[in-house]
Formats: C-alpha cells, structure tokens, sequence
C-alpha cells in the first residue's frame, strides 16, 4: 500500500517561498499520476499540480508560472517550489496519487492521499 507524507509548510510573508516536499513509502505496481492538491478550510480541494507517468507536468492556471513541480526518483519523493506566494494561496497542501494501471493521458484519479502541511500567507 502507497503513503504519502507531507512537510515543508509554514508561514510566510507575501511575495516569500517554500518548498513543500512529499515522501513516498510503501509500494504499488503502477502509478498513473502524483500531484498536489489544496484545500481551504470550508471549500473543496483545489487541484494544484500533477507529473503524469509519461512524464507530462500540467498546473492549474492560478499557478501562473509560479509553482513548480519536480520528482526525486531515487529517494521517491516529491516536491513543490511555491515562489511569490499570495494570502489566497494559504491553504492546507496535500500530495496525491493515482495507483491505476494505464497512461497518464488517460486522465488521472487520486485515490492515495497524504494528511497534509499547512501554508500560511501573510500580506
């Protein structure tokens, strides 16, 4: 079975950065999609990021250029460099993954979830 575990969140001001990382442990056959999702407290999870088993990284247009997802494939780990971080991007941040068989492209559904880090964004 898959675990993820978050670290990384704190908070900071805005214009600041951080790195959110995510430890992989345990195992699974296959692995379609590993991504980050947020969630304010009262809303539903937002979709952040995610790196496709056939290597495609896609983000969510609020992102804009300033969020960056990469994988540790020797450590299995995750990350999330968060630059320029705005009060609206305060959030709790979770890293998930999709354990099906199959390409990313054809499309990706999240059943492993980590419990999240929290952010943080001050003005």
């Amino acid at each position: 079975q898959l675990r993820l575990a978050e670290s990384g969140g704190d908070s900071v001001q805005s214009g600041g950065s951080l790195r959110l990382s995510c430890v992989v442990s345990g195992y699974t056959a296959s692995r379609r999609c590993i991504g980050w999702w947020r969630q304010v407290i009262g809303s539903a999870k937002e979709w952040v990021a995610r790196l496709g088993n056939d290597g495609t990284i896609t983000y969510a247009t609020f992102v804009k250029g300033r969020f960056t997802i990469s994988q540790d494939t020797a450590n299995d780990a995750l990350y999330l460099q968060m630059n320029n971080l705005q009060p609206e991007d305060s959030a709790a941040y979770y890293c998930a993954a999709d354990v099906r068989d199959g390409p990313s492209s054809g499309g990706c559904s999240y059943s492993v979830w980590g419990r999240g880090t929290w952010v943080t964004v001050s003005s």
